[in-house]
């Protein structure tokens, strides 16, 4: 059995079947993870979501802004787009969007020794934390209120975590670090603006990668995430970022991680979108 981890797919269906035939990757013995934004922007988010809901016994996956996006959308809190109106539309939709509401904002195999969230850990969180504030919000997501819950997390929300803040700030805090956090200062307030690669001009600004945040709390386990075509593929010891931006001209990145030294595989995408 292998278990290949892939950066955000983003509806780039071509690219994916690609890619799993260039890891040869069987359903029936294979395992995939993926990082989270299956969906949006990408030509064909129906027939990705058609596909792993065909394979669902054989993927990890971890929710991504673009997938809450979708969720959000069909709860009407969110406007549709062109990519993700098929899934709406789709005599399945519900059955596929119920599915995806019910995966992870984090995942952690201590076998394997990684864990798996789309924009990676808050520096504020240990892995106890992380685990029990995924739980937290999946737990939410899940509810039959859901809809309700969902609209209040797309208000202005904190960007420093405060366990004296409403239930509401904090289920915030958690969605926001999990699904969209790249940048942190030194106080570890997070910055949910800047997009663009680390530099030296940022870093004296104060803004660091969130994975080199001072005083971030340990994590035993290495960190997947996506969520950051602007960084790309990068790898140390602590994380194994795999967002490289096939939907904007990059390639889409496959990691096995049932091995003792990472093997990359790496598909051109062929329906880029302009930056």
């Amino acid at each position: 059995m292998a278990v290949w981890a892939i950066g955000d797919i983003q509806g780039c269906y071509n690219a994916f079947m690609q890619l799993l035939g260039e890891i040869a990757f069987d359903p029936k013995h294979d395992k995939l993870w993926l990082a989270g934004d299956l969906v949006n922007r990408g030509e064909n988010s129906l027939k990705v979501l058609e596909y792993l809901y065909s394979i669902r016994e054989s993927v990890e996956i971890v929710l991504g802004n673009h997938d809450i996006t979708l969720i959000a959308a069909y709860y009407g809190i969110k406007k549709s787009n062109s990519t993700i109106d098929p899934i709406l539309q789709s005599p399945r939709a519900k059955e596929l969007v119920e599915w995806l509401k019910s995966q992870k904002f984090l995942h952690v195999d201590y076998t394997l020794g990684y864990c798996m969230a789309h924009a990676g850990i808050s520096p504020e969180f240990d892995l106890g934390m992380a685990i029990r504030y995924a739980k937290r919000v999946e737990k939410k997501l899940q509810s039959d209120h859901a809809g309700v819950w969902l609209e209040k997390m797309f208000k202005s929300g904190m960007n420093r975590f405060n366990r004296e803040s409403s239930k509401i700030d904090i289920d915030r805090y958690i969605v926001s670090a999990f699904t969209r956090m790249r940048y942190c200062y030194k106080d570890h307030r997070l910055d949910f603006d800047q997009k663009g690669a680390p530099t030296d001009a940022l870093r004296e600004k104060g803004l660091k990668p969130w994975f080199e945040c001072e005083s971030r709390k340990e994590i035993h386990l290495k960190i997947i995430f996506g969520h950051w075509s602007t960084l790309g593929f990068y790898e140390d010891e602590n994380v194994l970022a795999l967002d490289t931006g096939c939907l904007w001209g990059g390639k889409l990145t496959a990691a096995r991680i049932d091995v003792d030294e990472v093997e990359i595989v790496q598909v051109s995408c062929d329906a880029a979108m302009e930056p």
